[in-house]
């Protein structure tokens, strides 16, 4: 059996090359721990978490003290999704294409259409972490970056993750197209600058540390129906407090929405739905203590552009699972994208007079780092 991907192998390359032009946002932001390992359905995949690093006095002596030893620890996610886009030719339909446009020019196109859609999807996976966030920062339906000449909505987003210890190193924010067409009319040199490699990943401009790009992918939050809850806890809340008490409102408060404190401008992003007059706040919790019975108010419905550690939040993609003994496949060849760090599966079945082919990934996404997280609101 001859090696029928050695002839797909190019058409693979041309149609990586037409995708990774495509402007995706949160791929090449977050921390990719690709393989070509296969992995299962709902198969546990575990990330290193290295800890804070302690200091310690300089004292002399004949031997350097005996420390330094960290635990490593980790955090755990599984693998959601195990997808593949496939297509297929017949012989007729490869005999009249061929006295045509040519069967390798439209099988091209048709893989590219595939990683196409297969990024969109997981690019949707990893906006859908703007509910893992610590807080928000903005004025929902407002599109930022508004003003030309004033950068202040990166900046304050920005302050919220360096407040919570985010490394400054490499900082992320991810916008939607409106608010990237809104960032290129207003603020005149904030246009795509750089190397080639970063305008194939949609960087616009790098402000205060943090590299801005924009995805089709950004969620919209619809806000819960919750109105007029107030906090239910005659001690109160202390800093740092996650779980809270609420009651006398009515309505829904949602994963996702924001709330405020009266006397706190503070905007918490909420992490558990309020059930049984309970809810949740994302990691690191209360920026200030809160007292019994103050208001809590949900705020409107908003764009969630999002700001981040590329540390926080990790893609593991690996390839889909097979028998011990294989399948049916006459052919498979992993295909790494250098630009957006996704590899696929490519697989070619041989079937009566006509051929399938499929491009395959698993994955799975985590915030790993809530406190790292933060929303701007749009």
């Amino acid at each position: 059996m001859p090696n029928t991907l050695t002839n797909l192998i190019p058409d693979l390359y041309a149609a990586l090359d037409v995708v990774s032009r495509e402007q995706i946002g949160f791929i090449p932001s977050v921390t990719i721990d690709a393989s070509s390992e296969r992995a299962a359905l709902n198969e546990l995949i575990r990330s290193p978490v290295v800890p804070a690093a302690v200091g310690e006095d300089i004292v002399a002596g004949t031997a350097p003290p005996d420390t330094g030893d960290q635990a490593i620890g980790n955090r755990s996610f599984s693998i959601t999704k195990s997808r593949c886009w496939p297509l297929r030719w017949n012989g007729e339909q490869s005999k009249g294409i061929n006295n045509g446009p040519g069967v390798l020019s439209i099988r091209a196109q048709q893989f590219a259409q595939a990683m196409r859609a297969a990024a969109n999807e997981i690019e949707a996976d990893l906006a859908a972490l703007y509910k893992t966030s610590a807080r928000a920062y903005g004025t929902p339906g407002t599109t930022p970056f508004a003003t030309a000449g004033d950068y202040s909505d990166a900046a304050f987003v920005r302050q919220i993750l360096v407040d919570n210890g985010a490394p400054p190193s490499d900082l992320q924010l991810v916008i939607n197209t409106t608010a990237g067409a809104v960032f290129r009319g207003k603020q005149s040199q904030a246009q795509i600058v750089g190397s080639d490699i970063l305008q194939r990943q949609g960087v616009l401009l790098d402000v205060h540390g943090m590299q801005i790009r924009e995805s089709a992918q950004v969620k919209k939050h619809a806000k819960g129906t919750g109105a007029s809850y107030l906090v239910n806890n005659v001690e109160g809340y202390a800093i740092g407090a996650t779980a809270l008490a609420a009651d006398t409102g009515t309505g829904t408060v949602l994963a996702g929405d924001v709330i405020t404190f009266t006397g706190n401008t503070d905007k918490h992003v909420i992490g558990t739905a309020l059930s049984g007059g309970n809810l949740a706040l994302n990691e690191p919790g209360l920026r200030a203590a809160v007292a019994n019975d103050v208001a809590i108010t949900v705020g409107n419905s908003y764009a969630a552009n999002m700001a981040f550690s590329r540390s926080a939040i990790v893609l593991a993609t690996r390839a889909p699972a097979l028998p011990d003994d294989g399948d049916s496949a006459i052919d498979r060849f992993m295909l790494t994208d250098p630009r957006s760090g996704l590899t696929f599966e490519v697989s070619v079945y041989a079937e009566y007079r006509r051929v399938r082919y499929e491009l395959g990934i698993a994955w799975g996404v985590g915030n790993f780092k809530s406190e790292h997280t933060a929303i701007l609101q749009g």
